[in-house]
């Protein structure tokens, strides 16, 4: 299936800080790809530099099967949602004015769904600036979700929220890919990962990582630390399909034997285990 995004070696550098290098990525319909890295990684630079709002220093872009250019930035802007991670809402007026505005002329019916869904019924016609910050992030996610844009570009949507409206949110993502739109949702909560079907994990602007977390869970394994009587230790490292693991347990001497420690690979260990990787790089 042809990408809605397809992004050949982006850079963009700030003064001497190169916020992205070198990035690749592809977005086809129907999927949520978990953009993924610790702060000042890439991530909020990747996600503008996609919905159009900054350009890059070098590399392609194509949007919807279109190269971008200056001519045609408008066109594809109308066919994007994006929520910023700083909210860009007008203050001043309310939260249905906000959401019917952005949402392009979309009918009544739909924003007053929207607002009940996000638990804004109560709060519909207060003034943005009234509220709080956990309730102007539902808002701006609104505005997003509004016009059911193909492409839906979401920048921390979950930061401020909580768990179970949370698992609200990504259920509503599902049911958009399902309906075949894109997301790519930039995240530093690393547990988010598991409701991917892929990550693009970045590290100091550049791309370490592109695959579905089922891949990457296909490399845990199991570590184990042994401390002795005598205030000696060990560690070994098993994988997945290792099957030394127990033998090498039976064969520890019980007698000399005073903490065993074992902890199983996680996604989130994983994904960790990537980021610290690459910092320690020589080039990163």
């Amino acid at each position: 299936m042809d990408a809605l995004v397809r992004a050949r070696g982006l850079g963009r550098a700030f003064g001497r800080v190169r916020a992205l290098q070198q990035v690749d990525l592809d977005l086809r319909p129907g999927e949520i790809v978990g953009l993924v890295g610790p702060s000042g990684a890439g991530k909020t630079t990747l996600v503008r530099t996609l919905a159009l709002l900054q350009h890059p220093d070098e590399g392609t872009l194509e949007l919807f099967g279109r190269a971008v250019r200056p001519a045609n930035l408008g066109e594809l802007r109308r066919r994007i949602g994006y929520m910023p991670q700083s909210y860009a809402l007008y203050e001043e007026l309310s939260a249905r004015t906000n959401v019917a505005f952005f949402g392009r002329g979309v009918s009544a019916q739909r924003v007053d769904r929207l607002l009940a869904f996000l638990g804004l019924s109560e709060r519909a016609d207060s003034a943005v600036a009234t509220m709080s910050g956990g309730m102007k992030q539902r808002v701006s996610l609104a505005c997003a979700l509004a016009a059911e844009p193909q492409l839906l570009l979401l920048d921390e949507p979950t930061a401020g929220i909580d768990p179970v409206l949370r698992g609200r949110f990504w259920h509503e993502f599902r049911r958009l890919r399902d309906d075949g739109a894109s997301l790519l949702v930039s995240t530093h909560q690393i547990d988010e990962a598991v409701h991917c079907d892929r990550l693009l994990i970045v590290r100091a602007g550049r791309r370490i990582a592109d695959l579905t977390p089922e891949a990457l869970l296909r490399r845990a394994g199991t570590t184990v630390h042994v401390e002795y009587a005598d205030g000696t230790s060990e560690q070994r490292r098993f994988e997945a399909d290792d099957a030394g693991l127990l033998d090498w347990l039976r064969g520890l001497d019980r007698d000399r034997v005073r903490r065993i420690d074992v902890r199983n690979d996680t996604l989130e260990s994983l994904i960790v285990d990537l980021m610290t990787t690459a910092a320690e790089a020589p080039d990163a």
